[in-house]
């Protein structure tokens, strides 16, 4: 089978004992960057040598067959460098392919800079969405973002210090300079840093540089303050687009807060 392991974000005692013994019999694992892994075993006391291959964004989808086939023969232990693989990370192909062959595929949970995050911001975590890492250059950040200017969801967000400053000046563009946003930084390590603040003020406390490794977790819209005759007029611009009528009324209760039901019978009468 193919074996999904989540690897130490950043403190090494979060290694599971379950992490532990599958490196310890692993013949073959499929790791994100080989060199981190035998750094990681080593760290772990780790003896055990298996056939390492690296899988990576660069050759998942040459190599997803090749693994696949020993998969159906042998246990193939799958790592990222840190976190759970396909998370952000390589292994999404592989598992595809995996499952289309009916190779059975497991995991060992663990660490989860998501999840992390979404923990301690204080915001929000009865309904939240991973947005991976946002767009490197400037117009293409700031289209993501504005595209998710009504999600009601709390968002995760991955970045780089470096493009910390001018996401987060983005974000208070598109989503307003009071957003509530929660900047984490080096999660688990040593210098670990919980930043909590309005979009505004995180962008100006960002332009001062920031290191290490960073996720952001935001504040979901509010609920649009509008009558349910306006959003019957929503729902219907919706369906004049071609959206089914369900799933418009769907659509705009979750925007707005308003009663399925009560947009769903009222556009229906007005059709």
């Amino acid at each position: 089978m193919l074996l999904l392991a989540a690897t130490p974000i950043g403190n090494l005692g979060d290694a599971s004992p379950r992490l532990v013994e599958a490196l310890r019999t692993a013949t073959t694992v499929a790791a994100e960057d080989t060199r981190v892994t035998i750094k990681l075993m080593n760290a772990l006391g780790v003896e055990n040598r298996p056939r390492l291959l690296s899988l990576n964004d660069h050759n998942e989808g040459a190599r997803a067959a090749e693994l696949v086939a020993l998969a159906a023969e042998e246990d193939v232990l799958v790592l990222s460098d840190a976190g759970m693989p396909v998370v952000s990370d390589p292994g999404f192909h592989l598992v595809e392919a995996a499952a289309a062959a009916g190779v059975r595929v497991s995991v060992i949970p663990g660490p989860s800079a998501v999840l992390a995050a979404l923990a301690v911001s204080g915001l929000p975590t009865d309904r939240f969405t991973f947005e991976g890492f946002l767009p490197r250059k400037g117009g293409d950040r700031s289209a993501a973002l504005r595209a998710l200017v009504r999600e009601r969801r709390t968002m995760v967000f991955f970045e780089s210090p470096n493009r910390l400053a001018a996401s987060l000046t983005d974000l208070a563009a598109e989503l307003g300079a009071e957003r509530r946003v929660v900047v984490c930084r080096e999660l688990t390590k040593m210098y670990e840093e919980v930043r909590r603040g309005t979009a505004a003020e995180l962008a100006a406390w960002a332009a001062e540089g920031v290191r290490g490794e960073i996720c952001i977790v935001v504040e979901g819209a509010a609920p649009l303050a509008i009558d349910l005759e306006t959003g019957v007029e929503q729902v219907l611009e919706l369906v004049s687009d071609g959206v089914r009528l369900k799933d418009a009324s769907a659509a705009i209760a979750a925007e707005t807060g308003l009663g399925r039901r009560d947009l769903y019978e009222s556009a229906l009468r007005r059709r």
